[in-house]
């Protein structure tokens, strides 16, 4: 079973090359520029090279192993529960009688399988845990990553009332836009009705917040308090039902008359001797406009 893939094996050997040369000669530098101060010049470089070259080692170290470290952050909640649970099984089994260990087992698996309240958060943490893993698989299966093939940083999940919400950090060369026209194949790898992405930080365009949606709450009938709040002694109120009209006619229905006002009528223009209109006479309060001319 590949564990970390060919293209981020040759990437993390690279960068671990390069980690090394920078840090021994930097911090090499600036120990031998340091005990300069104190002895020969020649012997604060041997102590900048005793420095430099050890520090330079560690830093290719955590270079070198950061995938299997990213791998293993991606299983830290079902290590830690794995690792948990053995310890306390062991110590259980260890200290008390066979009768006592069956009795806490059965009580530490059966109150939250009993209780509804219990078991839903159960279920919904469960949850939680698993889309990590889907969301996981989106960006190594179908979601193109830069050219050293790191994924992005899947940092957390936290239940919400319609699903899980999920924190990313994106790696360089993903953006929001890639992932938002990907939200229908996330929604089918997660299992779930459908899928939404958005930036978490407004500072920063590579924290993003998956919101994996499972049920429509909206739809949910939700019980009213005021149901409790009614006696029920209270005598019911006998109400006739009003008539719904299933038809309706125009001339049924009574509205006001409006009359509106008569207009003027306009008398013909007469007609002059050659057949055109003679000019309009101006109102004797208008100016006529031949006397300024």
């Amino acid at each position: 079973m590949t564990v970390i893939e060919a293209k981020v094996h040759r990437s993390s050997a690279r960068n671990a090359r390069l980690a090394f040369v920078l840090t021994a000669v930097i911090v090499g530098l600036l120990s031998a520029v340091v005990a300069a101060s104190y002895m020969h010049p020649i012997l604060a470089l041997f102590v900048g090279v005793l420095i430099g070259v050890p520090l330079g080692g560690l830093a290719w170290v955590l270079v070198r192993i950061w995938p299997v470290l990213r791998l293993l952050w991606w299983w830290t909640p079902e290590i830690g529960i794995t690792t948990v649970g053995g310890i306390a099984w062991v110590q259980l089994a260890n200290h008390t009688p066979l009768p006592v260990t069956v009795a806490v087992v059965a009580l530490v698996v059966g109150v939250p399988a009993a209780v509804p309240v219990a078991r839903r958060a159960v279920i919904a943490w469960t949850w939680c845990l698993v889309v990590r893993h889907r969301l996981r698989v989106c960006f190594a299966q179908f979601i193109v990553a830069n050219q050293s093939g790191s994924l992005p940083l899947i940092l957390w999940a936290r239940p919400t009332p319609v699903g899980e919400r999920v924190w990313v950090y994106l790696r360089p060369g993903l953006s929001l836009a890639d992932l938002e026209g990907r939200l229908d194949k996330i929604a089918v790898t997660c299992h779930a009705s459908t899928a939404l992405v958005e930036r978490a930080s407004d500072g920063n365009a590579a924290y993003l917040r998956f919101d994996i949606k499972r049920r429509e709450v909206l739809t949910a009938t939700v019980g009213s308090p005021l149901v409790d709040v009614i006696n029920p002694d209270t005598p019911a109120t006998e109400r006739n039902p009003a008539s719904v009209p299933t038809a309706l006619d125009l001339p049924d229905v009574q509205a006001p008359t409006i009359t509106l006002p008569a207009q003027p009528t306009k008398k013909p223009a007469a007609t002059s001797a050659n057949g055109s209109n003679p000019a309009a006479s101006s109102p004797p309060d208008v100016d006529d406009m031949s006397d300024w001319i």
